[in-house]
């Protein structure tokens, strides 16, 4: 009998459900098991679920979809945010075949090794036939029983020449909008040994860029023993033989300690910062129970940008918030055109079930929703505008990564996005490069 399976993963959300992904994917492909697409007939699916938003929880709904229409005889395993929130839903959905919460993630590869590919049958799972009810198997336990990182999930998201660290998991903050606490557990940090090995590894395979992502980077360490701190972290990363550039995935406004802008005087520390705001309005704040106010990231972060020559910010806000007047969205968008951000996520509120913010009877009309994130939209363009054509005329230590049709891409030291025209000494090279046109997304330079 052939053991060898046919396997079609699809990721939603956020890097570090990718990260984990690829763990199970390269466990996987060890083992002799051969990737295909997700639009191949293959014998197994594995689609890792977001839920961050309804609109995540739509396509992951979606995509498990598609699996059987390909291939009606596969098995259909959904993992993820989603799959450890909303079980339930997913169990009335016939074309799923197992379900696994977060904590449960880990298991799918000693799962599919009990799956036969002739017979798709297991000890736990009986695939009888597409048009008759079959059982599934469901195992979705308490997240919040997770004490500790799980080191068995450790894999990269490995591009031409960056590659991800996850180095936390899980959210103590319990936000009153956000499902993500009982998607991922509260913080569990990830040991420092574990972490510096992972680097030094990427940095012998010639990794130009490490980008250290988690789901609350800031509080990294404090449920450790030795009770280090994210800087301590840095500062010993700085230190690996070789490594050339560290990136932070996001941060909070009230992580960014004077501490932690002293980091950045470390050339090795990219001079970005993505931002997680979803509000810059008092009133707004408080009922998300973020734990700042609009004082707070107007100072960090015009700070920041005081100290740190030619640092860019990138962020992600939340309109329509339940009770969201339109004066406190003007205070939002009158706090971020005052800072300025190279790009911004921008989000209409939607409720997530159990949570607080969905029990506020005050909701904003999808139409007001819309008009407002039409404004923000345009604000950012004109943003991103803005603050490229600082950079004409000026040179940028970049690094180029792909190649699409004879032009190539990279980002610079403050993640802006720049293309250069036929010139393939660059790729896999950090190089100083003059720009000489823009878009609103774009820097340009002939090479």
């Amino acid at each position: 009998m052939n053991l060898s399976k046919r396997i079609a993963f699809y990721t939603l959300g956020c890097k570090v459900n990718q990260y984990e992904t690829e763990s199970i994917k390269n466990s996987l492909l060890n083992l002799g098991h051969r990737e295909v697409s997700f639009d191949e007939k293959a014998d197994i699916y594995i689609i890792n679920t977001c839920t961050v938003t309804s609109i995540a929880d739509r396509k992951s709904r979606n995509i498990l979809r598609r699996a059987k229409k390909i291939n009606r005889n596969s098995v259909v395993i959904v993992t993820g945010c989603y799959a450890q929130t909303n079980s339930e839903e997913l169990e009335k959905i016939p074309d799923v075949d197992i379900i696994l919460g977060n904590k449960e993630k880990n298991s799918i590869v000693d799962l599919i090794k009990k799956i036969s590919v002739d017979s798709l049958i297991d000890a736990k799972l009986s695939y009888v036939d597409t048009c008759q009810e079959k059982p599934k198997l469901i195992e979705v336990e308490n997240i919040f029983s997770l004490k500790e990182y799980d080191e068995e999930l450790a894999g990269n998201i490995n591009e031409m020449t960056r590659a991800y660290v996850k180095i936390q998991d899980g959210c103590n903050n319990f936000c009153s909008y956000c499902k993500i606490p009982f998607a991922r557990g509260r913080s569990r940090s990830r040991e420092k040994e574990n972490i510096i090995a992972e680097i030094k590894e990427l940095v012998k395979k010639k990794y130009h860029e490490i980008v250290l992502i988690g789901i609350n980077l800031g509080v990294y360490g404090e449920d450790l023993s030795d009770k280090i701190t994210f800087e301590d972290l840095l500062e010993r990363i700085f230190q690996i033989e070789g490594i050339e550039r560290v990136r932070i995935g996001s941060v909070y406004p009230d992580k960014i300690t004077d501490r932690f802008i002293s980091m950045f005087n470390n050339p090795k520390l990219m001079p970005h910062l993505h931002i997680s705001l979803q509000s810059c309005d008092d009133t707004i704040l408080h009922m998300m129970k973020r734990n700042y106010d609009s004082k707070l990231i107007e100072e960090r972060l015009l700070k920041v940008k005081k100290k740190i020559s030619n640092i860019e910010f990138t962020g992600d806000i939340i309109v329509g918030f339940p009770g969201e007047t339109d004066q406190m969205f003007e205070n939002t968008y009158n706090v971020i055109k005052k800072i300025g951000f190279s790009g911004l996520h921008i989000f209409p509120y939607s409720d997530r079930e159990n949570t607080e913010a969905s029990k506020i009877s005050e909701k904003i009309s999808n139409k007001t929703k819309k008009k407002r994130v039409k404004i923000m939209e345009d604000l950012r363009d004109k943003m991103a505008l803005d603050i490229r054509n600082k950079y004409l005329g000026k040179e940028l230590a970049v690094l180029f990564e792909e190649e699409k049709e004879k032009r190539f891409y990279g980002y610079s030291e403050n993640f802006l996005k720049v293309e250069s025209i036929d010139n393939k000494q660059l790729v896999n090279k950090i190089n100083k490069i003059k720009i000489i046109s823009i878009t609103k997304e774009m820097l340009l330079t002939d090479g």
